[in-house]
């Protein structure tokens, strides 16, 4: 297309002829461009300029954008439409006057504008706003070209080359001071760029020192999330953590207004399915949603999260060591497309310092929980030093007590739960701990448990431990004997005497090895094996409605009834020599021999305390003795066999005949019993004398002095 001529019929009260002052022009221009050092503001100087001197509808200037290879328009002005073209809407290279004008450095004068020789978009869209011709300008400056300068009119031939010239003349200016506003622009960004760098580089630094500080996880995201508010203006932060007992994420703390609380509550789990969470948790990677989207998310907590007024957010996953995803940190902002790029690796950052921090968090956690639980292993440990020592170990060589062992051996390497039956003091607790001790659990602790000693309103938090707060006078955190016997053993002792309103709980841990503590939502998972004794009749309290029969049948696997003492009169020689010994010892007497008498004595009473109570006889024996012989208070024994109720069986013999020679005839009797079993044998381990508990001499002086032999008798 050539170049034309002003016609005459085109207005041109703008432009000055022959004797224009283009000096006072180009001050002008001049003076507003060095007056405005920004680039929206030098524009509009430019533009008001060439109102003035050249008649125009539509002046723009274009500018390179290095990065995306392409001129980026800046609009000076258009009458028809202000709107027709937006603040640096692109303009391609290919297919435009602008992109030839650049691309030639050459001025381009057209009378009028043909789409066939421009054959792009931006031609087209200039053509329907009714712009006919049009001339541009390079701007150039230091041999650099940055971009265009250019004129349009409804009016063909509207641009003489006159016109162009002071276009170019004006052009050489603008580049100059474009070329100084780029420059103040880059410095500005550069400044910018720093300060947002530093802002991050010190919310990192404060994020840190806030999560080197608190091991706490709810202060942990308090901290952090005011952190976030000054270099993100989030409105709402939410810590989710994996629980390895559960295998789900718990919500752990939420940050934001009240009334976006009951969006999930602390504590509850948060799904996973359907949930950016999900997506996050399995990709390892950060979700980000600009604005709300139920439709990829279709889940009950995404529209709760929508319904609130949130309009985007971004699920972040915490990433450990070994890429273990320990949780997600939720942000969520009032306004949509809130984030940049920049911002999610901020947060990415951000979230691999909680994921570490959490990680430290986590294990201090269950460090204090291990230390707490040795801290009440030790403690209960030592009071069982101290409570115990009433068996060592089992004592006895009866029928009744080998039918017993023999039992144990079958039922203690499984996990089964037993039921130990029989009489107050005969021995259930030493039984159980026998159980344990042949178990594979043998290693972990035996916790006992004497339900009939501890308060009925106790006895739950006793059991299942409770949180801080449960009730008053809980000022702290308490673990129960179930978790205390975790890998271990639990005995249950006095089993009968649990509450009705209790034994739904003990039997659902009995089931499923599941419990909460008292004040806590959060399920506990044991690995506990029970052993249980009682001397309550439990099927007659099934019927009477004061036991479950549930419970009953789930603690009766494996019944064990122990004998009572007067079942196996022959072991008690045995356990009087030995506890005998052991008290002796303890009190350094040195007794070694006890009487015949005696000896008949202990064998023939009926025992109604069983062991205990026989027990309790040797100690106060070895107290009241003076010399190396056992002296035992027989007239306790007579006096409580005696008061014996009606309904204890009776003895073999009794030891309360009339007479002043009822004791010696009993020991006569119990020696020749004896040396019948031995076989008349008096000396050696499988001697009379042995089993009598005395030496072979004292033996037999009391053979002559009773008138024992074997000829006679």
């Amino acid at each position: 297309m050539s170049h034309v001529r002003h016609s005459q019929d085109v207005p041109r009260e703008g432009i000055a002829v022959g004797g224009r002052d283009r000096s006072r022009l180009l001050l002008e221009i001049n003076a507003a461009m060095i007056s405005h050092a920004e680039l929206p503001e030098l524009l509009r100087a430019v533009s008001a300029c060439l109102r003035r001197e050249i008649t125009h509808d539509f002046a723009a200037m274009c500018l390179y954008d290095q990065e995306k290879n392409e001129l980026r328009m800046h609009a000076l002005d258009f009458a028809n439409d202000p709107d027709l073209v937006k603040t640096a809407a692109p303009v391609p290279l290919d297919g435009t006057a602008n992109g030839l004008a650049f691309r030639t450095r050459k001025m381009v004068l057209r009378d009028h504008l043909d789409f066939a020789e421009f054959p792009s978009e931006a031609t087209k869209q200039i053509l329907a706003q009714g712009l006919q011709s049009c001339c541009l300008v390079p701007l150039a400056s230091h041999g650099r070209t940055l971009g265009t300068l250019a004129v349009a009119s409804t009016h063909e031939a509207a641009f003489t080359e006159e016109d162009a010239e002071i276009l170019s003349q004006i052009a050489s200016q603008v580049a100059l001071a474009v070329e100084s506003a780029l420059s103040f622009d880059q410095v500005r960004l550069a400044q910018q760029r720093l300060k947002k760098s530093r802002d991050r580089s010190q919310l990192l630094l404060k994020v840190n020192n806030s999560l080197v500080s608190q091991l706490d996880l709810g202060e942990l995201l308090r901290a952090v999330s005011s952190s976030l508010q000054e270099v993100l203006s989030v409105d709402f932060s939410g810590l989710a953590l994996y629980d390895s007992e559960t295998r789900k994420y718990h919500a752990v703390a939420l940050e934001g207004r009240p009334t976006d609380r009951d969006i999930i509550t602390t504590g509850t789990v948060v799904p996973t399915e359907n949930t950016a969470n999900g997506l996050a948790i399995q990709t390892k990677k950060p979700v980000y949603l600009p604005k709300p989207d139920t439709v990829r998310f279709p889940s009950e907590l995404t529209k709760r999260f929508f319904d609130k007024g949130f309009q985007s957010a971004c699920i972040v996953p915490l990433v450990a060591q070994r890429g273990r995803v320990v949780g997600t940190l939720t942000v969520g902002s009032m306004r949509e497309n809130f984030l940049t790029e920049e911002d999610i690796e901020l947060l990415t950052q951000i979230a691999q310092q909680i994921a570490l921090a959490t990680d430290n968090a986590m294990a201090y956690r269950e460090i204090e929980r291990l230390k707490n639980k040795l801290t009440e292993e030790k403690l209960y440990l030592e009071d069982e030093i101290r409570a115990d020592g009433n068996f060592e170990e089992i004592i006895g060589e009866s029928h009744a007590l080998r039918q017993i062992l023999a039992q144990i051996e079958k039922v203690a390497p499984t996990d089964s739960t037993i039921l130990i039956r029989g009489e107050t003091g005969t021995g259930k607790e030493l039984i159980a701990r026998a159980i344990h001790n042949l178990s594979s659990r043998q290693n972990r602790t035996l916790v006992k448990v004497n339900c009939a000693a501890i308060p009925m309103g106790l006895l739950e938090s006793e059991l299942f431990g409770h949180e801080r707060g449960a009730f008053t006078g809980a000022i702290s955190q308490r673990i129960g004997r179930f978790e205390l016997a975790h890998q271990g053993s639990l005995f249950l002792d006095e089993v009968g005497d649990i509450p009705l309103e209790l034994q739904p709980k003990l039997l659902r841990v009995l089931q499923e090895q599941q419990f909460e503590r008292l004040g806590s939502t959060r399920t506990q998972q044991v690995d506990v094996r029970l052993i249980a004794a009682t001397n309550c009749d439990l099927e007659k309290m099934v019927s009477d409605k004061q036991y479950r029969s549930d419970l009953y049948y789930r603690l009766n696997v494996f019944p064990v009834t122990l004998p009572p003492l007067r079942e196996r009169p022959e072991d008690i020689p045995l356990l009087v020599r030995f506890f005998a010994q052991r008290f002796a010892r303890r009190m350094k007497k040195p007794i070694d021999s006890i009487s015949t008498k005696a000896s008949a004595a202990l064998a023939r009473y009926h025992w109604p305390g069983n062991v205990r109570e026989l027990e309790n006889v040797i100690e106060r024996a070895v107290i009241l003795s003076s010399g190396p012989e056992l002296e035992v208070p027989l007239g306790e024994l007579r006096v409580s066999n005696d008061a014996a109720p009606a309904s204890a069986p009776a003895p073999a013999r009794s030891v309360t005949a009339p007479g002043g020679s009822t004791l010696q005839s009993v020991e006569r009797d119990h020696i020749l019993q004896v040396l019948e079993e031995t076989k008349w044998l008096v000396a050696g381990p499988a001697g009379a004398a042995a089993k009598l508990g005395m030496k072979r001499t004292t033996l037999q002086a009391k053979m002559r002095k009773l008138g024992i032999s074997r000829r006679g008798n």
